[in-house]
Formats: structure tokens, sequence, C-alpha cells
């Protein structure tokens, strides 16, 4: 049989594998797949083509379970990092804390401004959560939306703004090394090879996986993303590096439209200085704030016309 030939009955028939598959196990038989794909592909030079046409071929078969309710009334705000992750740090800051605080304050606006609208948190104190715990939350709550909020840092301590993540392919590098930082974090689990079902942060077949089981939710990922940026840049005064993006483990896990906020680099001097004070924070946080207000308003909105 030809290698052509071979590579499409691979394809054919792991797309009528995934149809019958549960959620959970998607994953696994799926990044199998594509690693075995690969080595009947290695002689090929344009391995990423193919790659692309076997993720749309398996994107096909894969149930679409979004949900369309015309209300966005439950949302889960996550405090990145925790406990024994204290997240990256500056010279006075660590993400763990910043983020804590900045979540609670868009938690507070939310709850003060529109009462109609359950604000769950995944952690309201300094403690460490694994990465699927914290997409559990929402899956269980049947949240409408999932905010993860987090702090940046690069080698370049020039590297300045915020940046709104949603899943996605990578198509920068860059994007690829902020994903693998926020999810090296599973390591710190002992179990993370099951829990995580197989997925290995350096892993390129594991992020191509990524894309297609959060496709779904990613055009109200979009959305949403693109209005925090929009605040940032217009109401806040920040710079904004724009909405990005990237594979990240917390986002992978969660079953609704989900992004992660990255509020500012605590390698930057300036920018620390910045996200060190509660005026800081509070301008973050009410930017995510009107950016969900948008963001609820619109959707609802839209959804009444239909």
């Amino acid at each position: 049989m030809s290698k052509k030939r071979r590579i499409l009955k691979c394809r054919t028939n792991t797309g009528l594998k995934v149809r019958f598959l549960a959620f959970s196990e998607k994953f696994t038989f799926l990044r199998k797949v594509i690693a075995n794909t690969l080595n009947i592909v290695r002689p090929v030079r344009n391995i990423g083509l193919t790659l692309l046409l076997i993720a749309i071929t398996l994107l096909n078969y894969l149930p679409v379970s979004a949900q369309h309710d015309s209300k966005v009334d439950v949302i889960v705000i996550d405090a990145g990092h925790g406990g024994k992750d204290n997240g990256t740090r500056g010279k006075k800051v660590k993400e763990k804390d910043l983020a804590l605080k900045i979540a609670l304050m868009v938690g507070e606006y939310i709850e003060k401004n529109v009462p109609d609208v359950k604000v769950i948190y995944t952690r309201k104190d300094d403690r460490y959560l694994p990465l699927d715990e914290r997409a559990a939350i929402a899956n269980k709550a049947k949240a409408d939306l999932f905010i993860c909020i987090h702090a940046n840092a690069n080698p370049n301590a020039k590297a300045y703004g915020t940046e709104t993540f949603v899943m996605g392919m990578h198509v920068d590098e860059k994007n690829l090394d902020v994903a693998k930082r926020e999810n090296s974090v599973i390591l710190m689990d002992k179990d993370y090879k099951e829990r995580y079902e197989g997925f290995e942060p350096n892993s390129p077949e594991s992020y191509i996986l990524f894309t297609l089981i959060q496709s779904a939710y990613q055009e109200s990922s979009l959305k949403f993303a693109q209005k925090v940026e929009g605040q940032f840049k217009n109401k806040v005064g920040r710079v904004s590096r724009g909405v990005k993006q990237a594979g990240f483990v917390v986002l992978w896990r969660t079953t609704m439209p989900s992004v992660l906020i990255e509020t500012g680099f605590l390698s930057n001097t300036a920018e620390e200085d910045f996200l060190a004070t509660e005026q800081g924070q509070e301008l973050v946080a009410s930017g995510i704030y009107r950016a969900f207000k948008e963001y609820k308003n619109e959707v609802e909105s839209i959804k009444s016309l239909n």
C-alpha cells in the first residue's frame, strides 16, 4: 500500500473510532494516533500540512457539546497557581498572590454590580490546586465562562503589557513557551501522566490535540478575549499585546468558553511596580469586569433575537 493511502486509511478509521469515545478517552486515543501517524509521514517534508489534514478530519468526527443557553449567569474565576506553586515572581511580587488579589476583585465587581450572576472561585486563599481540578470545578458548575488569571515573565526584562490567551494552535514559538511554563505545574503531581491522560508538557502531539477538544468554544472564547484586551488598551491605559492562541491544560479541560489572562510581566520592574499596588490591581480587575459585562450583554441580546 502506498504511503499516501496508508495515511488516508489511518485518518478515516480514526474518525470512525473517535465518534464513539467518551470525552475523557479522546485525548489518549488521538495522541497515540497522531504519534503513530508522525512515524508514517516522517520522510514527508511538509509534516505540518499532513498533521493539519489529520486534525481537520478528526475534528469533523468530534461531537460538539457546546451549550447554547441564552444566559451567561454562572462564571468561574480561577486565580492561577497557589500553595506550593508560586508561579513566576518579580523582585517583590509572587504570581500566585497577585492572581488571587485580582481574581477576588473581579468577582467582587460582578457580585456587586451583576447580582443575577453566580460567581464561583477555584480558590479564595493560598492553596494548591491541580489544573484538572480547576477545570472540574467549572465543569461541575456548568459555568458559562471560565476566566483564568495569571501574570507573565520573560527573560527579556523589557517585555511589557497584557495578553489574553484562548485555546489554539501555536502560530508563534513565544506563545508555546508561555503555555509550557504555565503547564509545567502538572509535574508537581506525582500521578500527572494518569491525571492528564498521557499529556506531556513538551510533546508537540499533545498541543495539537488541545485545539480539537476546545474548538467548539473557540469563537466565544475569542470574543471575550478581544473584549478583555480592548478594555485594557482603551479604558485602563495598558499596553495590549493582543489576543493569542496557545495550549493550556487548564483551558483544554473546560467545557465552556475559556480564557487565560496574563495581566502583565513581573519580570519588568516598572510593570511589577504597577501591579503591586492596589490601584493597579483594581484597574486590571475593573477592565476584566467591564469586558465580562459587555460579553454577557452581547451574548444575551443575540440569543434573544433568535
